[in-house]
């Protein structure tokens, strides 16, 4: 089964009614502990990073556990700034760390955009082996709600504007994250949860 996590920080709902719709058997931890059982890692979020404090170290231990036990791990929107080293909306507080980097916030450089960020925009896909991405095209359409975003690094595999780039989705081995709602995007969305699950056995 995959372990939802439930740190207080979004609508852990809308996530599970698209992994029930993909076949996911899906599971909320009520301790880290019960981690250990777990097939693959989903951490989902909106809102502020200083939400991420919920979890603590006893969390971070026993999801790097997971990882290292080579089992899949999915950050979502909030939960993907969360797999990064910090970000600058709470600062005293430090990232997961399997990413390097910081998120910042958005800067954009018109006033026809604004911040947060909200709506459907385009996936500029990145040429290599990715499996997140699999049987998704180049320019689809997903939605974002955001204030604050990752940077384009060798772990973006797909990449979206809004003032200027930013990681929209990232993969690293068996750690991935999308900086949209993969629950609000479709199919598209519906597609990427598929090959998470896919992954998870």
């Amino acid at each position: 089964m995959i372990a939802l996590i439930d740190y207080q920080a979004g609508n852990l709902t809308s996530v599970r009614k698209a992994l029930a719709a993909v076949g996911a058997e899906v599971f909320v931890p009520r301790a880290a502990k019960e981690l250990a059982t777990a097939a693959a890692v989903i951490v989902p979020g909106v809102g502020h990073f200083q939400a991420t404090r919920m979890l603590d170290r006893a969390w971070v231990d026993a999801i790097v556990n997971r990882v290292s036990e080579e089992r899949p791990l999915l950050g979502i929107c909030l939960g993907m700034q969360w797999l990064y080293e910090s970000s600058e909306e709470a600062p005293d507080l430090r990232g997961l760390g399997l990413l390097s980097g910081s998120c910042v916030r958005l800067q954009p450089n018109s006033r026809d955009l604004k911040v947060p960020h909200v709506g459907w925009n385009s996936l500029a896909l990145r040429a290599g082996d990715t499996w997140i991405t699999d049987g998704v095209p180049d320019g689809s359409q997903v939605y974002f709600t955001h204030s604050y975003v990752a940077p384009v690094t060798g772990d973006t595999i797909a990449v979206t504007e809004h003032g200027g780039p930013f990681a929209a989705v990232v993969q690293r081995a068996h750690v991935a994250g999308v900086q949209f709602h993969p629950e609000k995007s479709g199919e598209v969305g519906l597609t990427m949860l598929r090959n998470f699950v896919r992954l998870a056995g």
